[in-house]
């Protein structure tokens, strides 16, 4: 199932040359945006600072924890290549290192789920461009689809757990 939805999204590459841009952009540079994004939100939203340092807080928490810590060790000890080392595919980006699970998709899932927290409507629009971003990096031959949902459910777990733990009221 994995081999088939990587070759029905590849196959979309190498059709034109406008529409490869737009893939390889959204693979390889919508990271940028989104950070600028973020960093923008914290500095002109109307929260305090206090509020801002939290929000800070748990989102570089949840970035570090799930891609740092815990893609590294899963990477440590299951070793899956690289789809375009597999299979014949048109591969748009260079990328090395192992696939499972996307790096990629766990920090920018954990930065959507930060984000969602104090912001709904912010953080829904990152977890749609973070999607888009993702599954670009399936249709420029680089990851799996599973890869994806791995570091989707992996960084959006971890930034609501941190959530969690900072907005704990204690009574």
């Amino acid at each position: 199932m994995n081999a088939k939805i990587l070759y029905f999204l590849n196959s979309l590459t190498g059709k034109s040359v406008y529409l490869d841009s737009i893939f390889i952009f959204l693979a390889s540079y919508l990271q940028y945006v989104l950070g600028i994004v973020f960093l923008l939100f914290l500095v002109f939203s109307g929260y305090k600072n206090k509020e801002k340092i939290k929000i800070l807080t748990v989102t570089v928490g949840s970035i570090i924890i799930s891609r740092i810590f815990i893609v590294e060790s899963i990477r440590f000890f299951y070793h899956r290549p690289r789809p375009f080392l597999v299979y014949n595919l048109n591969q748009l980006i260079p990328e090395t290192g192992y696939s499972f699970p996307s790096g990629h998709a766990s920090v920018f899932f954990a930065v959507s789920a930060a984000t969602f927290c104090y912001n709904k409507k912010l953080g829904i629009a990152f977890f749609i461009a973070s999607l888009l971003m993702n599954i670009s990096r399936v249709i420029v031959g680089v990851h799996y689809l599973s890869d994806i949902i791995g570091g989707l459910a992996l960084g959006s777990i971890v930034a609501f757990g941190i959530y969690h733990l900072v907005e704990r009221k204690k009574y």
